[in-house]
C-alpha cells in the first residue's frame, strides 16, 4: 500500500503517489536530468519536478518499496561510469550519491540510446511516468522498469514448465 501523501508533499510526489497504484509490471518510472527530451510517445507522461535529482530518485524508490504490487528493476546509462569530471564537474559526487540512493539495488547497464528505444517501445502499449529534475549532468537519468512485486521470474518459469509438461 502506498503511503498517503502529506499535505506538504511536492506536486511530483503527489503525482507519483496517485499514479503508482495504477502502474504495474512493464510500466516505467524515469527520473531524468534537466536536458532529457520531451518524448512524443503517447504513453509517456512528463512532469517537471523542479527538484533535486537524488531526492526524486530516493522518493521514487521509497514509494515503490512501500507498494506490494510492484518492485523496481533499475537501468542506468552505460555511459555514466565513463563521464569525466573534467567534462562534467560534479559527476563523481553525483555517481556516488546515485549509488547511495539505490541502496544496494543492482542496476542493469545499457547504452543510453538502447534505454530510450525500450521506453519508446513500451510507451506504445504501457504508461511511463517521467520525472524531470534540475540536475544538469549527462547520462545520470535513472530508469525504473516495474516488475510484479508478488510474482517472481522463478515462479513464472515454474508455471510455464508445468503448463508445458501438462500437454
Amino acid at each position: 500500500m502506498v503511503a498517503p501523501t502529506s499535505p506538504a508533499a511536492p506536486a511530483w510526489r503527489a503525482a507519483l503517489d496517485e499514479r503508482l497504484p495504477l502502474l504495474g509490471h512493464r510500466n516505467w518510472i524515469v527520473v531524468a536530468d534537466s536536458a532529457y527530451p520531451w518524448q512524443a510517445s503517447a504513453g509517456i507522461e512528463t512532469i517537471d519536478t523542479g527538484a533535486d535529482h537524488v531526492t526524486v530518485v530516493r522518493g521514487v524508490l521509497e514509494a515503490i518499496a512501500g507498494s506490494r504490487h510492484v518492485r523496481p528493476v533499475v537501468h542506468l546509462d552505460a555511459e555514466l561510469p565513463f563521464v569525466a569530471e573534467a567534462h562534467a564537474p560534479g559527476i563523481t559526487a553525483c555517481r556516488e550519491a546515485l549509488t547511495g540512493a539505490l541502496g544496494g539495488l543492482a542496476a542493469v547497464s545499457l547504452p543510453h540510446e538502447g534505454i530510450i528505444a525500450l521506453l519508446d517501445e513500451a510507451g506504445r502499449t504501457f504508461r511511463t511516468l517521467l520525472l524531470k529534475t534540475t540536475l544538469a549532468l549527462p547520462y545520470t537519468s535513472v530508469f525504473v522498469r516495474l516488475d510484479c512485486g508478488y510474482w517472481s521470474a522463478e515462479a513464472e518459469a515454474a508455471l510455464r514448465s508445468a503448463i508445458a509438461a501438462s500437454r
